[in-house]
């Protein structure tokens, strides 16, 4: 395929130089100029995606997103299909699908889960909506940039898919962290909380496979001074997203609430900003009983 690709920053440079080694021809651009090893670069927006077959995004919010549709919907070969890995709010997913129909273009929104090293190594999963005829044309190119895909409905599910999924991880990060300073302070061996919540009902990925605990379970950013990993303030979005999906859907998600407010703590008015999400363990050490 010909594929434009907007957005070449840490996740999308290297999934647009996957495709290249690949054997697709990308044209690439981004605001910053960046360059990235087989991609080709644009002068523009427009250009980038002028012949192309796919269109790939990755950008960081809604607004930015919505911004560069109206660049390059205009410009794009009808029948092509637009592809959104951005992680983003539902409702402009929605609005950028529809402005994409309307210009008899297919559009999948498919935000990703694995960050930078998942983008580098190709094993990212892609939540996807949009129609099935979008996702089979969408499909070789995740097979390439990912491990797996799922279709998870019509335009908008993708999203929503991806933003229900870290409500959960953020909420459990917190219960985690929470449950080792307790456990602290109780005078419980680390690993021996490690050993029996890891393989009883406390089972959870950001215990076992992410545990926050430096020296303890596999290899995880605790054990690199909390050096991101997946950084709190990109979890502090993807949690503030749910929350404004909440608001638009009429959800009861107090424990989405709760998390988000740490987590807006953390970052900016704490020591969270450009540390992993997991560093919330040291933050609750030093805190005592309110």
């Amino acid at each position: 395929m010909q594929i434009g690709f907007i957005g070449l920053g840490n996740m999308g440079a290297p999934m647009a130089a996957n495709l290249a080694k690949a054997g697709h021809q990308v044209l690439g651009f981004d605001t910053a100029g960046v360059t990235v090893n087989g991609v080709t670069q644009a002068e523009t927006a427009a250009e980038a995606v002028a012949s192309a077959d796919a269109v790939i995004t990755m950008l960081p919010n809604g607004a930015i997103l919505r911004a560069v549709a109206d660049q390059v919907i205009p410009a794009m070969a009808k029948g092509a299909v637009l592809i959104d890995c951005s992680t983003v709010d539902v409702d402009s997913t929605r609005e950028v699908a529809e402005q994409a129909a309307g210009a008899d273009l297919l559009s999948v929104d498919a935000p990703v889960s694995g960050g930078i090293g998942g983008a580098s190594g190709g094993t990212l999963t892609f939540m996807a909506g949009g129609s099935e005829a979008a996702f089979a044309k969408a499909a070789p190119l995740f097979d390439i940039m990912g491990q797996k895909a799922v279709h998870c409905g019509e335009a908008g599910a993708g999203q929503a898919a991806k933003i229900c999924n870290n409500m959960i991880l953020g909420v459990t990060m917190i219960a985690t962290c929470e449950a080792f300073a307790l456990a602290d302070k109780l005078g419980l061996d680390r690993q021996k909380m490690f050993d029996v919540v890891s393989t009883s009902s406390g089972y959870s990925w950001t215990m076992n496979a992410y545990c926050p605990a430096p020296g303890v379970g596999p290899q995880s950013p605790a054990d690199n001074h909390y050096t991101p990993g997946f950084a709190a303030e990109l979890m502090l979005k993807d949690l503030r997203l749910s929350q404004q999906a909440a608001d638009s859907a009429d959800a009861d998600t107090p424990m989405g609430q709760v998390a988000t407010s740490l987590y807006e703590q953390f970052v900016e008015n704490e020591d969270g900003l450009g540390r992993d999400f997991s560093a919330m363990l040291p933050r609750f050490e030093k805190r005592g009983r309110k």
